[in-house]
C-alpha cells in the first residue's frame, strides 16, 4: 500500500501591511541617503518610515541589504519608466528621453556610487537590476537608431555617463537647490542626440564594456 506524498507546502505571502511597512522604509531610506549619504542611521529612517526599529531589521539585517534594495528599486523604476513610454508611444526617442529624465528624478547619480567598495556590488541582485537597466537602455537606443531618430555615434555608456554627471551634485542637500538646472540640461544634452548630428563626435561610441574598464 503507497502512502501518499504530500504536496509542498507554498511559502506564506507576506501580509498586505508588512508590504506596506517595507515600501516606507524603502522610500525614507532613499530620501535620507540622498539627503545624508549611506552612513545615515537606521534609527532616523526607521522614524522617518513611521516604523519600529525592529521592523527595519526584521526586513534589512544589515546596511547593505537595505542600500541594495534601495538602489535596485531605484534602477527598476527607471527601467519601468522607458518600457512604459515605449508601450504607450511607440516613439524610441520618447522613452529614451523618459528614462533620462525619470534617472534623475530618482537621484541615480547619488544613490548608485554608495555600491563601492564598502558593500557588495557584485551581488546577484545588484547585477540583475544593472542587466536589465542596460537591456532596456540598448533596446530604446537601437529602435530610435533604426528610425533615424538617434545619431548613430554613440552608445549605452555615453548616456549613462552623461546622466551621471548632468545630474550631480551626489548625496546631500545640494541636491534639491540644483533640481531647477538638471532637467533643463539633460533636455540640451539629449537634443544633441537627435539625429541628423551636427558634428562629428571625438572617439567611438562608449560602451558598458569600455565603462566597465575606465
Amino acid at each position: 500500500m503507497q502512502t501518499a506524498t504530500p504536496a509542498p507546502r507554498k511559502a506564506p505571502r507576506p501580509r498586505a501591511d508588512a508590504l506596506r511597512n517595507r515600501e516606507r522604509i524603502v522610500t525614507a531610506a532613499r530620501e535620507m541617503f540622498v539627503e545624508h549619504g549611506p552612513e545615515v542611521p537606521l534609527d532616523d529612517i526607521a522614524r522617518r518610515a513611521g516604523v519600529g526599529n525592529a521592523t527595519v531589521y526584521r526586513n534589512f539585517p544589515d546596511r547593505d541589504a537595505l542600500v541594495r534594495e534601495v538602489v535596485c528599486s531605484v534602477l527598476d523604476r527607471t527601467v519601468a519608466a522607458g518600457e512604459l513610454a515605449l508601450a504607450e508611444t511607440g516613439d524610441a526617442f520618447e522613452a529614451l528621453e523618459r528614462f533620462v529624465h525619470t534617472s534623475a528624478d530618482e537621484r541615480i547619480s547619488a544613490l548608485c556610487p554608495m555600491v563601492s567598495s564598502t558593500f557588495d556590488e557584485n551581488h546577484p541582485d545588484l547585477e540583475a537590476a544593472r542587466e536589465r537597466v542596460e537591456r532596456i537602455l540598448q533596446e530604446v537606443m537601437d529602435r530610435a537608431k533604426t528610425a533615424g531618430q538617434l545619431r548613430p555615434d554613440v552608445g549605452v555608456g555615453d548616456v549613462l555617463v552623461a546622466v551621471a554627471q548632468l545630474s550631480r551634485p551626489p548625496a546631500g542637500t545640494a541636491c534639491f537647490s540644483a533640481d531647477a538646472f538638471v532637467h533643463r540640461h539633460l533636455q540640451l544634452f539629449l537634443d544633441g542626440l537627435r539625429a541628423p548630428a551636427r558634428s562629428a563626435l571625438p572617439g567611438a561610441a562608449v560602451t558598458m564594456e569600455d565603462l566597465r574598464q575606465a
